[in-house]
């Protein structure tokens, strides 16, 4: 192990008997600590020579984390990384002191990178200069895949390493300079078991025969492109299905924009300056002037007043807008409708997607894996909705292929969805509600 515990181990804490013989009491786990300590945060020029020195000279995979500050700050910055290697010990970087980490990017590159949901960390990561180019391997992603019934790092540290890990500043606002002691402990031992964690789910994905299903994730992930910039970002308000009418989405779309300009401004997060719930309220009464806005409970908040004049002044412009100016209620996705509106939409395609769920169901749980691992569902609901035509397998794979399933999940995938799109309609089964996922 690379890891030292405060008590115990986690052979022997199989429980205690208690007066009651059938009632056994779990001893608790030990706790998970530092090896080495808490190391100071990496924040001058010479620090990080250093460290870049040290994880150079180090071995094996590097063990990656990050943390943002969302809900405190505008955006997806990270504000504090987290790294370990063998041989290099714990670094812990402040990403937001050095305007170049160039160096640093060119050491982490030539090694392979664990992290623990890894789509959560990339993306804030490759903002500041360092994306994985020699592979990754996602802990939980793997969990996934090994059908295991928990996949938070706590619970696969505890399932398989036998130890506790505390996570209770995860929430935290990671902005904050300097940063208390107990947050940075915290931060460090989020990479301090990923190592070990790593190679023990490596070894029970080779002995599942799950590795290369793991591999196509893995790389899939680390080469996935950036996410497109939202089309109407506003619509994602949460709430806004209440707003109805084409004015108040319209003011819906004002106030979102007002209130994100002054959060970028501010580099707060939107939702400190203006909580979604008082942006529907004002879209649904249209307040005439700051007293009527004031009267609105969700506006009664400190946020909310100081830049009442703003939200007083959008709404009058929404107000004034031209019918023509105004927004549609609803825009059509580029998917299929719902799920269950397909029976009266669409009763032959409903019944080609109860089949291809039925099946696909069955060979996930066969496999102990979730259904949602075995084939992307939206990948699902296309084919079924609109199958190519004719719907070979051939057609089908490339179809898959095109909507980003992996070689593995198509190998699995293609036989179950050939039969679904081509089997004979059941009419009963055909009209049954199929429920969205």
């Amino acid at each position: 192990m690379t890891s030292s515990v405060t008590s115990g181990s986690a052979q022997e804490s199989g429980g205690s008997v208690g007066a009651d013989a059938t009632e056994i009491t779990p001893e608790p786990l030990p706790r998970l600590e530092l090896v080495d300590g808490l190391t100071t945060v990496i924040d001058t020029e010479s620090a990080l020579a250093a460290t870049i020195e040290r994880l150079a000279a180090g071995d094996g995979p590097i063990a990656i984390d990050a943390e943002r500050a969302s809900g405190y700050r505008y955006g997806q910055r990270a504000y504090l990384v987290q790294l370990r290697r063998a041989g290099a010990g714990t670094s812990l970087i402040d990403p937001t002191a050095f305007e170049d980490l160039t160096e640093l990017a060119e050491v982490l590159g030539e090694s392979e990178w664990i992290l623990h949901a890894a789509s959560q960390d990339l993306p804030c990561l490759a903002e500041i200069g360092l994306t994985p180019r020699s592979g990754l391997f996602d802990t939980e992603l793997a969990g996934r895949l090994l059908g295991l019934p928990r996949v938070g790092l706590a619970a696969l540290v505890e399932q398989l390493l036998g130890w506790s890990l505390a996570k209770e500043h995860s929430a935290a606002d990671w902005s904050t300079r300097p940063l208390p002691e107990p947050w940075l402990h915290y931060a460090a031992l989020d990479v301090e078991p990923l190592v070990e964690l790593r190679d023990a789910l490596d070894q029970l994905l080779r002995a599942a025969d799950k590795r290369q299903w793991a591999a196509e994730e893995f790389d899939w992930i680390a080469h996935a492109p950036p996410a497109s910039p939202r089309v109407d970002p506003w619509r994602r308000t949460s709430g806004m299905h209440r707003v109805r009418a084409p004015r108040g989405v319209a003011a819906v779309r004002a106030l979102w924009y007002a209130r994100d300009e002054i959060a970028r401004k501010r580099d707060t997060a939107p939702g400190r300056i203006l909580a979604d719930a008082a942006v529907v309220e004002a879209a649904l009464a249209m307040p005439v002037d700051a007293d009527a806005m004031q009267s609105l409970p969700a506006f009664r908040g400190r946020g909310a007043r100081r830049y009442l004049s703003t939200w007083v002044r959008t709404i009058a412009a929404v107000r004034a807008l031209p019918d023509s100016a105004l927004p549609p209620v609803s825009v059509p996705g580029d998917g299929p409708p719902p799920p269950r509106v397909w029976p009266d939409r669409d009763p032959v395609a409903a019944a080609r997607l109860r089949r291809s769920r039925s099946g696909l169901g069955s060979l996930a749980e066969s496999l102990s894996l979730p259904v949602e691992n075995l084939i992307p569902p939206d990948a699902v609901r296309r084919v079924a909705w609109k199958p190519p035509d004719p719907a070979t397998s051939e057609a089908i794979e490339n179809s898959l292929r095109t909507l980003g399933a992996r070689e593995w999940q198509i190998a699995l995938a293609v036989p179950i969805l050939t039969e679904a799109m081509v089997a004979d309609v059941d009419p009963p089964a055909a009209t049954e509600a199929v429920t969205g996922e």
